[in-house]
């Protein structure tokens, strides 16, 4: 089974795409994982192990931050249609809701000068003094800030910071027990870019704006392993040990923006694939290299890791091939998923 998705993944690593690549199906027949490749090139050559930690930077959104909005709706402590104004008052323009957050339709766009140099607080207040711009509503631009805020608005409402929220609401009660937003020992974390600033990233998230918000960021800054990832899935994928509702998971596969025509639903994004019956599964992918796909309709899934940006970001041939594997793969769970 997958053979030519295992091939297409295999062949990344050949040319050179991506050093190395942990990854895993999930059936009804179970799990079949893999690696294979390199997990760093440089200062020198590691071959990939097993069991290794991936900054999996914006898979953070749909593993923790959406999960954590979604219960807060579910205990009606938050609602779809309330203002981000009404939890963060320096945000001035009340039109943004938190559906738009989830669906990347709130238009929230502008120029931060210096971003990367400020300091947390800096870039806090500047995050906030963006502005609303001519897409509100109307298209689909996908930008960390949504769920920046959304982190910020569950911190209103709980009192602690998202990555605490995420560890004590999401990680620990699914059994993701490595997954962290602070890995204790960076050779154990398969190393993402050689920054000329900061040198091989190893340990420390390398998303720029997590970075500096550390603990107050909801977009990006978890690394996970392989079998967490795994578990994440098998979760999504049961009616038992879910993260959020049966009625909320039933929702996902739907489009969920204000005009039902951008395939994008609470934070995952859409993808239409063709056999028992024309169905959406739901995916999201990572800078770093990373992605998920989940088929809630005929339980199946699979997890992909790569350090794609490693030693040199931004590697834009990746993600046409990325494409095309995950094509690949809809192709095969479907007769999978037929037999």
């Amino acid at each position: 089974m997958y053979e030519k998705t295992v091939e297409a993944i295999k062949q990344l690593v050949n040319d050179g795409t991506v050093p190395g690549v942990s990854y895993a199906f999930i059936d009804a027949q179970g799990v079949k994982t893999g690696l294979y490749g390199a997990e760093a090139l440089v200062p020198s050559y590691e071959p990939l192990k097993p069991d290794q930690f991936y900054d999996v930077a914006s898979l953070t959104k749909v593993v923790g931050t959406v999960n954590v909005t979604m219960q807060l709706i579910a205990a009606g402590n938050l609602a779809l249609t309330d203002s981000v104004s009404e939890y963060l008052p320096a945000w001035q323009d009340s039109r943004v809701t938190v559906r738009h957050l989830l669906t990347h339709t709130s238009g929230i766009t502008g120029y931060i000068p210096h971003r990367d140099k400020l300091t947390a607080s800096e870039l806090h207040q500047a995050l906030l003094g963006l502005h609303v711009g001519e897409d509100f509503e109307r298209k689909m631009v996908y930008s960390d800030i949504n769920f920046i805020f959304l982190g910020w608005i569950a911190e209103t409402i709980l009192k602690q910071p998202i990555q605490t929220l995420i560890t004590q609401q999401v990680l620990r009660p699914l059994g993701m027990n490595d997954s962290t937003f602070q890995p204790a020992d960076p050779s154990r974390c398969v190393p993402t870019e050689v920054s000329p600033t900061r040198g091989l990233i190893r340990g420390v998230v390398h998303d720029p704006k997590a970075f500096v918000l550390k603990a107050h960021c909801g977009s990006a800054g978890l690394f996970s392993t392989l079998n967490d990832l795994v578990t994440f899935e098998q979760a999504m994928l049961s009616d038992g040990n879910l993260p959020i509702t049966r009625e909320q998971k039933g929702a996902l596969p739907n489009d969920q923006t204000p005009l039902r025509q951008q395939w994008r639903s609470f934070g995952w994004a859409l993808l239409q694939t063709k056999l028992p019956t024309p169905h959406r599964c739901i995916w999201h992918s990572g800078y770093t290299g990373t992605f998920l796909v989940l088929d809630l309709q005929t339980s199946q899934g699979m997890v992909f890791l790569s350090n794609r940006v490693h030693p040199k970001a931004p590697n834009e041939v990746f993600l046409a091939r990325r494409n095309a594997i995950i094509n690949t793969y809809l192709g095969e769970k479907s007769r999978v998923a037929v037999d």
